[in-house]
């Protein structure tokens, strides 16, 4: 289920309006992931607010058409609050989720209410992380997401909750596909020196555990982000933590959220 919006020049954007009389709350999902991931929060907050699940480029039922960075995505999906008639909207962004949001909030602060970030960083890849990375690229095209692939990258998002239904949607991901998804990530731009251009509220959450980003990627970004809350360290929680430790994390959310997201409006622009 869902609908499909023509943005930014004409880049086709798998969604999900969830509807409801809340603030709004766009969801911005992870590397390999789509917009489900959100089903803890649109479960438990979903009555309160009014949530749009965005499918971003390459993943989902959205295409890539080609190379693309995380500003195009944040384009996009401002585009998609055009075509919705929605003024402003807090956004909350995991891990590569986190990246757009961020860029969002640069390219139109005027139009994110709020921005939560879970397991993200504003750093540019680490390099030799960004070589293994091209390695795991190079194998996948080679050879497909073979089991071993899968696991690995199980460990690394999900930690130990099961992972059973998202490596069946790994296993359709093909070279072709995966490929621009993983140069897009490993080859992204470092927004470390703009942080201080982030106006509005943000919370930022992160695991203990997270296999992916240390909890300093985290905390550079509340030393920086002026209206930044207090980190929140997840005890144990994994890269995907939104998903992985949503127990943990909805209470912090939520309450972030019905302080800030009210800003949202469903005005539509001239």
């Amino acid at each position: 289920m869902g609908s499909a919006a023509i943005v930014n020049g004409g880049q086709r954007l798998h969604y999900v309006d969830h509807g409801g009389d809340g603030p709004v709350v766009v969801a911005l999902h992870s590397f390999l992931m789509d917009g489900e991931m959100f089903r803890p929060q649109l479960a438990e907050l979903g009555g309160q607010f009014r949530f749009v699940t965005v499918d971003e480029r390459g993943h989902g039922g959205t295409p890539a058409g080609g190379p693309f960075s995380y500003w195009d995505v944040a384009r996009d999906v401002l585009g998609l609050l055009d075509e919705l008639g929605i003024e402003r909207a807090a956004v909350i962004g995991t891990s590569q989720g986190g990246f757009v949001g961020l860029r969002m909030a640069l390219l139109a602060p005027d139009r994110v209410a709020a921005l939560v970030l879970l397991g993200t960083s504003a750093a540019a890849e680490d390099v030799k992380a960004a070589e293994h990375y091209r390695q795991l690229r190079d194998t996948w095209v080679a050879g497909g997401p073979v089991e071993g692939l899968l696991d690995m990258v199980a460990v690394i998002c999900l930690g130990d909750t099961p992972a059973a239904e998202w490596k069946a949607k790994w296993r359709g991901v093909d070279g072709a596909r995966f490929a621009p998804m993983l140069d897009t990530l490993v080859g992204r731009d470092g927004l470390l020196h703009r942080l201080a251009e982030v106006r509005c509220p943000t919370l930022v959450l992160h695991g203990s555990a997270d296999a992916a980003y240390p909890v300093c990627r985290a905390a550079e970004i509340v030393e920086s982000v002026p209206n930044a809350e207090p980190l929140v360290v997840v005890d144990g929680g994994a890269h995907f933590l939104s998903l992985t430790d949503a127990t943990a994390v909805n209470p912090h959310l939520r309450e972030f959220l019905a302080k800030h997201a009210a800003a949202s409006d469903h005005v539509k622009r001239p």
